[in-house]
């Protein structure tokens, strides 16, 4: 079970949270139109009340930027009591849905359109705390902020400019100095009350009340259409869970070794009870922050504890230095959000959507947010993807070429009514009597796609003509010539590909009998090139230039044994040293081999890969050398040196006791041989100290080839155990090996 805190970690962790939450909860206050203590509120809850009820050990919530634009509107419309109950209200509300087991389906938003959302509000945020910045007041919208704007830059020169520029100025040098343990945003602020306090300059501050507590009134309903009050409980509700849940999703990636990732349910009902307290408090309503939690996985927290102190430290803040925090200027305050709102622009999420043509959601999502505001901006943005996917989930792709005398068609995509007139026309252009090869890759097929190339084959065929169809993927014309109506079953995938050549039963790789092994890897490249290039031909352009895998995987070079089969992974995911026996060669061994390590040294210092998995299997060659003493090998000098390696494991199955009654020898040692290269690893020291620092997981699996099943070695038992059907966000003990 998760440790609730760990002091060595966690209580360092907080105190950066803190200083980091500070500026920025008393920032967004502001922004809001709320009181200023309100956003200390919602930072002392986010951090307490989520920190102790929700599933994200690791994610901070308090006050959110993204939230800012809502609340500053609801300010204006409904007054701050009644701000306040509709928190309250949209915090039951996320209760409600945590309880029905909901969360998940909040990640079906686009990302383009969340993304989009941000922007947009980060635009309002930049053009709203410009106006503060140089020493205006910010107007009733975002276009009339932006009209506005010329007339504030030309007639405002206050004090309140310097302190602005000064703040940002601070930020933007502080994140390039080497002191950045110390957080920017409390250096620019620091700097900002430091220089208008010597100065004696007459800028606007923070104000506070005598006691965190001392202006609360209970949250009062407003007299207005309940429609319109049940959309700001739902909108506030849906943005700042939507927001909580990616954010949560966020910091799992981040997440150490040995911390378990987020219970969404449990999350979303956190967030509402934080959000029903803080309503309560009269504070502003909070969410997940990535922020504050990216500062904290940073800072090395393992458990929600840090969680929690950084929210008492905000308390105890705010309960003994209100003067201190009285001297802090709007117009640096103002500054920090404009920094803000500017990093909620990121280019890299406008990369990545433009790979996956979404880009035009994600400009039109944030036009929507700045022109009509943040409700419509999404649902416009909703809305278009919906469309989107729509058009991509009915697009279907036909190819025809000529070549060796054939005909060579391939429909790809999902072939319904849609694409009948677009197949028509690409049949219709195959000459009569002519051999054709019909691919069909496609992974839906109605009843009108079918009859199409159903009644086009019978044609060609009565006119002379074979018409061979293969379909890549799924049976869907065969099965509607067969009266077959059960449902697909789309793990499956493609059944062909990892097959062996004797066993293929169509395609270009046949007549085995009588090709010589060279004809047969080419033909296979043909078949490659045929079949499976064009598909994977956009994943290969975009890793083209660069890889990122997060595992390094070593095994045997036993042809028996395909890494990427047994964990059906793809280009780009698993980097892979292959050896005779899965050996890795201990630090400072007598016979010296670098070959490995090289690939160790650069997946974890280049590639940055977080697992490290040594696979064995059943029936090895080289342990089955090893356990002959070397005779069946002796032949073989290279062969021989290299099994010297393997002695470490020949003296572990020697000497360490059977557990397993009904495992032969040779499994025994091939496990075992698994566990000793684990031992391996760890026997160079600056591995073995990113494995203690967590950074790096160390993993042993084993393949049974006569049940081709995957064994996960479970470190605490010693022993290789099945790899459950779904593993549980607290039950992953036996997924690493700490050697």
């Amino acid at each position: 079970m998760t440790r609730f805190i760990a002091p060595g970690r966690d209580i360092p962790a907080s105190f950066v949270v803190f200083l980091v939450a500070i500026p920025l909860s008393l920032g967004i206050a502001v922004a809001s139109g709320a009181p200023v203590a309100a956003g200390l509120i919602a930072a002392i809850v986010g951090g307490i009340v989520v920190g102790l009820l929700g599933g994200a050990p690791l994610q901070v919530s308090g006050p959110a930027a993204g939230l800012t634009v809502i609340v500053a509107s609801l300010v204006q419309t409904y007054g701050w009591q009644a701000t306040c109950a509709i928190t309250l209200c949209a915090g039951i509300l996320q209760i409600g849905l945590g309880a029905s087991r909901v969360a998940r389906t909040a990640l079906a938003v686009s990302p383009a359109v969340v993304h989009g959302m941000l922007a947009g509000i980060g635009v309002v945020l930049v053009l709203s705390q410009l106006h503060i910045v140089l020493g205006g007041s910010p107007q009733h919208s975002a276009l009339a902020n932006l009209v506005e704007l010329p007339q504030q830059i030309i007639y405002n020169h206050s004090a309140a400019v310097i302190i602005g520029l000064l703040t940002v100025v601070v930020l933007l040098v502080w994140e390039k100095l080497p002191f950045r343990r110390v957080p920017a945003p409390l250096v620019a602020i620091g700097s900002a009350t430091l220089i208008a306090w010597i100065g004696g300059l007459d800028v606007p501050r923070v104000d506070l009340p005598e006691t965190l507590f001392g202006g609360w009134r209970p949250p009062s309903v407003p007299d207005a259409p309940l429609p319109d009050l049940v959309g700001a409980v739902v909108s506030v509700a849906l943005v700042a869970g939507v927001e909580s849940l990616l954010c949560a999703v966020a910091v799992d990636r981040m997440r150490p070794v040995g911390v378990p990732r987020s219970d969404l349910d449990r999350e979303l009902m956190g967030q509402g009870a934080g959000n029903l307290v803080s309503g309560v408090l009269g504070g502003l309503p909070v969410a997940g922050v990535i922020v504050r939690s990216t500062a904290n996985v940073h800072a090395g927290a393992l458990t929600k504890g840090s969680t929690v102190l950084h929210g008492l430290w905000v308390l105890v803040l705010a309960l003994s230095c209100a003067a201190l925090i009285e001297q802090i200027p709007l117009a640096a305050l103002a500054a920090l959000l404009v920094a803000l709102g500017l990093r909620m622009l990121d280019r890299s999420h406008i990369r990545s959507l433009r790979r996956h043509r979404e880009t035009w959601i994600y400009w039109i999502t944030l036009a929507g947010v700045v022109v009509l505001g943040l409700g419509e901006g999404v649902l416009l943005g909703m809305a278009l993807g919906a469309c989107l996917a729509l058009r991509r989930l009915t697009r279907v792709r036909v190819r025809t070429e000529q070549r060796d005398g054939r005909w060579h068609v391939v429909v790809a995509g999902s072939l319904t009514f849609l694409g009948v007139p677009r197949l028509n026309a690409a049949l219709a252009d195959i000459p009569p009597g002519v051999p054709v090869d019909l691919d069909l890759d496609v992974d839906f097929m109605d009843n009108a796609a079918f009859d199409t190339i159903h009644t086009w084959r019978l044609s060609h065929e009565r006119q002379g003509g074979k018409v061979d169809i293969d379909e890549i993927h799924e049976s869907w014309y065969k099965d509607a010539m067969t009266g077959e109506t059960a449902p697909k079953d789309k793990s499956s995938g493609n059944v062909r590909w990892w097959a062996p050549w004797s066993r293929r039963e169509r395609g270009p790789v046949r007549d085995l009998d009588d090709a010589s092994p060279r004809e047969v890897l080419l033909a296979g490249v043909r078949e490659y090139h045929g079949r499976t290039a064009r598909l994977v031909r956009p994943i290969m352009a975009e890793l083209a230039m660069a890889q990122t895998p997060d595992h390094l995987f070593i095994t045997c070079v036993d042809s028996r044994v395909v890494p990427n089969l047994i964990t059906s992974s793809g280009p780009g995911d698993i980097f892979i040293v292959r050896n005779v026996g899965n050996l890795v060669p201990r630090h400072g061994a007598r016979v010296p081999d670098d070959s490995v390590m090289a690939t160790v040294e650069y997946g974890t210092s280049v590639l940055d890969v977080k697992t490290i998995t040594v696979c064995g299997h059943s029936n090895c060659g080289a342990m089955a050398g090893v356990l002959a003493g070397g005779s069946e090998v002796e032949h073989l000098p290279q062969l021989s040196n290299w099994l010297r390696h393997a002695n470490y494991s020949l003296d572990r199955f020697l000497h360490e006791p059977d557990h397993e009654g009904d495992v032969s020898p040779l499994a025994r040692l091939c496990q075992m041989n698994v566990v000793q290269q684990l031992d391996n690893l760890m026997s160079y020291p600056w591995l073995k100290r990113r494995v203690d620092l967590g950074e790096i997981e160390l993993v042993g699996m084993y393949l049974d080839l006569e049940t081709a099943q995957v064994h996960i070695l479970d470190s605490e038992q010693g022993r290789f155990l099945a790899v459950p059907e779904e593993v549980s966000d607290g039950g992953k003990k036996g997924a690493q090996a700490t050697a």
